[in-house]
């Protein structure tokens, strides 16, 4: 491999936090050292950037730390960074250190900062699709989705043995923001009777709807899986539902954080290793301002304005069909 000039890979997470960051620090620090290239830790995103909280991380440093759910370089949002001034002392700190390559970890909030440092100082950076919510476009799979995707539905089964047991309708609150990976796969797994997401809008009496023809075949007890992020949130839903009926004993479930928590998969493992190692031998390589995503199985590099520019990463209509098929 052809290597270029650069000498110190700065690694760093930002945002929301998710399980398998910890891997995918420890894949960068550990191909660097492979390559020879010295690793130093960034904490707390660009905040700690700005504030100069830049430490050097060998491969001990990332010892034990692959199983570890959360970050060990911690996640800050920062309002300082939006500026300009904000900005050029992150670049001063990076500078200071003699960083001359990042790698950011994070979801499309931490690479538009990204891009706007590149386009202020030339350092070249690569980004890591580090989020559980699955919704970048330019990869199958996002690190932390299938953890929280598999919290999710650890959730949903135990939820369904109290449904059981007392004939109860619950109302099941999943994470995913503006997307419905999470609320749609874990549905499918979960075996819920119906799934509300954003990218769908399903209306109150469609719902409604698939809820009587349950009771009417003699089902006494239901899930429903709502995505935060969709229009009728799951209290509202559960709200609803009573006014219009009394058959149903309703109950409401949020998951809320629980979701980003936890050991991450061997595939989260797997594929933040995988994204890491591709981050610095793309760095190395010369690249820069683009992030790695899985396709297919394989390693590629998406250009910054291919992934940003308003695209999402639409919802499998196909598992839409298998959900809704199930569910009857």
């Amino acid at each position: 491999m052809n290597k270029t000039t650069i000498t110190k890979i700065g690694v760093f997470t930002s945002g929301g936090d998710a399980p398998g960051m910890n891997a995918a620090i420890r894949a960068v620090v550990r191909s660097a050292n492979y390559y020879q290239v010295e690793s130093l830790g960034i904490n707390r995103g660009y905040e700690g950037m700005i504030d100069g909280e830049i430490s050097k991380l060998g491969t001990r440093s990332v010892g034990n730390i692959i199983q570890r759910g959360g970050t060990i370089l911690k996640c800050a949002r920062s309002d300082n960074f939006r500026t300009k001034e904000g900005r050029a002392k992150a670049i001063a700190n990076l500078r200071k250190q003699g960083i001359d390559g990042l790698v950011a970890i994070g979801g499309d909030g931490t690479f538009r900062g990204m891009h706007e440092l590149i386009k202020d100082s030339g350092i070249p950076a690569i980004c890591v699709p580090g989020t559980i919510d699955n919704d970048i476009s330019g990869t199958d799979y996002t690190i932390g989705y299938d953890t929280a995707t598999n919290t999710a539905v650890e959730a949903i089964d135990r939820i369904r043995d109290t449904a059981l047991s007392h004939n109860r309708l619950f109302f099941i609150e999943v994470m995913g923001r503006h997307s419905g990976y999470i609320a749609l796969n874990s549905a499918i797994a979960g075996g819920a009777v119906a799934v509300i997401i954003p990218e769908e809008q399903t209306t109150f009496d469609e719902l409604y709807t698939l809820l009587e023809q349950s009771g009417k075949a003699n089902k006494k007890s239901s899930l429903v899986v709502v995505a935060e992020g969709a229009k009728l949130n799951a209290m509202e839903l559960a709200r609803m539902v009573a006014e219009r009926s009394n058959y149903f004993d309703i109950k409401v479930t949020i998951l809320g954080h629980l979701q980003r928590g936890g050991s991450p998969t061997y595939f989260d493992r797997v594929l933040a290793s995988q994204m890491g190692l591709a981050a610095v031998e793309g760095l190395l390589r010369g690249e820069k301002d683009c992030m790695v995503g899985t396709r297919n199985g394989k390693m590629v590099l998406n250009a910054f304005e291919d992934i940003m520019n308003g695209q999402v990463h639409e919802i499998d209509q196909e598992a839409l069909r298998l959900a809704k098929i199930l569910s009857t």
